[in-house]
């Protein structure tokens, strides 16, 4: 018999301000618990030392995590230069300082010279995985493995402020782009070395940055609740708590659209693919956000026979959000 899952089934997404100090998937767990969720899942880990916007998903939303995971971020950074560490922060053992002789000016054009497109070789303390373990648990054994660079592009780069040896930057990226192998190269550049002393993340795609919530207000929230000592706690008493979900469907809204009939949403569902006008002129393997009756039914793509085929497909419930 197929165990019950404990908790509710809510859908959804929420931007958590991930606080400084905490990982990703503590986080991830309190966010879980407070929202007593079934089911929960981070989309990018941000370092201890990092802080900012962090999408949880909730639920059915968990499925289309990945796409939040191969979107632009933007990030806020100090990079310390003259100094250079194991892991390019400010958790790492120093392994090199030389003095810092670029004026203003060059450290700027060296920065700028990072913007387009480019090759990055991914930092040690990384979570990608080599022969199915995370990097970083390599290199804390102090063994080295090869890296293949990576392309990444650097959409913008704004440098805030120089003084001493500090650089402000914001830096909007694309996917798989390691802030910390960027402030590295820039030491090297320079001569000098560099390590990132703070790191925030402020934004992930165009996710609007005003529904960003601290977990000290969940925990708030969460009390009231508790402090009720309702008999019974259904979804009635989270009505307030799940209000702060954005819809799961905001996590593929960079996708085309397509509109169902009725008739063709139980095939849908069923793993067949379907007619649809709206694919109509879409490419192969395009991959489409999927309506009925303007509800969100999941992912799909266009077949070789110009059909939406499903790829992810959405159980929904009446505790999902938008």
């Amino acid at each position: 018999m197929a165990r019950k899952r404990k908790g509710r089934a809510i859908d959804g997404i929420l931007l958590l301000d991930k606080p400084l100090g905490l990982s990703s998937n503590d986080a991830l767990q309190r966010v879980k618990r407070v929202f007593n969720a079934a089911k929960a899942g981070h989309t990018g880990a941000l370092d201890p030392l990092a802080t900012g916007m962090l999408p949880i998903c909730l639920g059915e939303a968990t499925k289309f995590s990945q796409f939040l995971l191969e979107a632009d971020k933007t990030y806020s950074v100090t990079a310390k230069l003259g100094v250079r560490t194991t892991t390019s922060d400010a958790d790492g053992e120093i392994v090199e300082q030389r003095p810092v002789e670029s004026t203003p000016e060059q450290i700027e054009q060296v920065c700028l010279s990072f913007l387009g497109n480019s090759k990055q070789v991914p930092s040690m303390y990384s979570a990608l995985k080599y022969q199915g373990k995370p990097l970083y648990s390599y290199a804390r054994q102090g063994i080295e493995v090869p890296r293949e660079a990576r392309d990444i592009t650097i959409f913008s780069l704004l440098i805030e402020r120089i003084v001493g040896d500090e650089v402000d930057m914001q830096v909007h990226c694309s996917k798989g782009t390691y802030i910390r192998s960027l402030v590295d190269d820039i030491g090297q550049i320079l001569g000098c070395g560099a390590y990132v002393s703070r790191l925030h993340r402020s934004r992930v795609t165009d996710y609007p940055v005003d529904r960003v919530i601290s977990l000290e207000t969940l925990f708030a929230m969460r009390k009231e609740i508790d402090d009720a000592q309702l008999d019974i706690m259904d979804d009635s008493s989270f009505t307030e708590l799940d209000g702060l979900l954005l819809p799961m469907d905001s996590a593929v809204k960079t996708l085309p659209s397509v509109e169902l009939e009725q008739v063709c949403a139980g095939y849908f569902y069923n793993g067949n693919p379907v007619q649809c006008s709206d694919a109509l002129g879409l490419a192969t393997n395009t991959q489409v956000r999927v309506y009925c009756g303007g509800r969100f039914m999941g992912v799909g793509f266009i077949d070789d026979d110009s059909r939406v085929a499903p790829k992810r497909t959405v159980v929904r419930s009446d505790k999902t959000a938008g």
